[in-house]
C-alpha cells in the first residue's frame, strides 16, 4: 500500500489512541495483501484466516512500537502476518528432521521457456501441492528472502533441514511445472497437426 509517511504517521497515532475509525481503515487498507501472506503460508482457508485475524490482533496490540524512520508501515504489518502464519504452521506441522548438509543446487532450474507458458495461478497451484512443511519453506526463501538460518531459528529446524526441504520443493515443482508445460502444449500442437 502506498501510504505517505504524514498518512503512516497519523493513521498509526490514532490507532494508538483506540480510534475503532482507524483501527477499521488500516484493517481495510490491508486486509487483502496480509490475507493473501497468509495464505501463501497456510493453504487451509480457515488456518489462514486464523493467522490473519490473530495477525491484526498483534498489530493492533503492538501498534505503539511501531517506527515510521525505521520502515514502512505495510512492510511492518507483513513481517508480522509471516511470523503469526509460521507460529501456527509450527503448531499444525510436524517437520520432517532431516538434517542434510548439502548446498541449495541449480540441478532444480525451472527454464525460462517453461514458465512462459504458466501462469501465476498455475504456479500457485502447484506449489501448494507440496507437503505444508516444504512448502513453507519454499515461501519462506524464495517468496520472502530468508535465509536458511533464519528459517530454522522461526520453525525450530536446523539450516541443513531447511536447505534439503527448499531442494525437495524446488525437485518437485520442476517435475510439476515441466509437465504442466508439456500438458499446456499439447493441445497446440494437435491442432497445429490438424490444419
Amino acid at each position: 500500500m502506498n501510504l505517505s509517511k504524514k498518512q503512516a504517521e497519523k493513521l498509526v497515532k490514532d490507532c494508538i489512541n483506540n480510534n475503532r475509525t482507524a483501527q477499521e481503515a488500516l484493517y481495510k487498507l490491508f486486509h487483502a495483501e496480509m490475507l493473501r501472506v497468509c495464505y501463501n503460508y497456510l493453504p487451509d482457508k480457515e488456518l489462514a484466516k486464523e493467522a490473519f485475524n490473530t495477525g491484526f490482533l498483534k498489530v493492533f496490540q503492538s501498534v505503539k512500537n511501531f517506527d515510521n524512520e525505521k520502515g514502512e508501515l505495510g512492510g511492518w504489518i507483513r513481517k508480522i502476518m509471516i511470523y503469526t502464519a509460521i507460529d501456527l504452521c509450527r503448531k499444525e506441522l510436524k517437520f520432517n528432521v532431516k538434517n542434510l548438509d548439502e548446498q541449495d543446487s541449480d540441478d532444480y532450474f525451472i527454464s525460462p521457456s517453461v514458465l512462459e507458458k504458466l501462469y501465476f495461478e498455475d504456479i500457485l497451484k502447484n506449489i501448494r501441492t507440496l507437503p505444508f512443511a516444504t512448502q513453507t519453506v519454499f515461501n519462506l526463501s524464495v517468496l520472502d528472502g530468508f535465509t536458511h538460518k533464519e528459517i530454522g531459528e522461526q520453525l525450530n529446524i536446523s539450516e541443513g533441514t531447511s536447505r534439503w526441504h527448499l531442494a525437495e520443493a524446488k525437485r518437485k515443482l520442476r517435475e510439476l511445472l515441466e509437465a504442466l508445460a508439456t500438458n499446456n502444449n499439447l493441445p497446440k500442437e494437435r491442432s497445429e497437426k490438424a490444419k
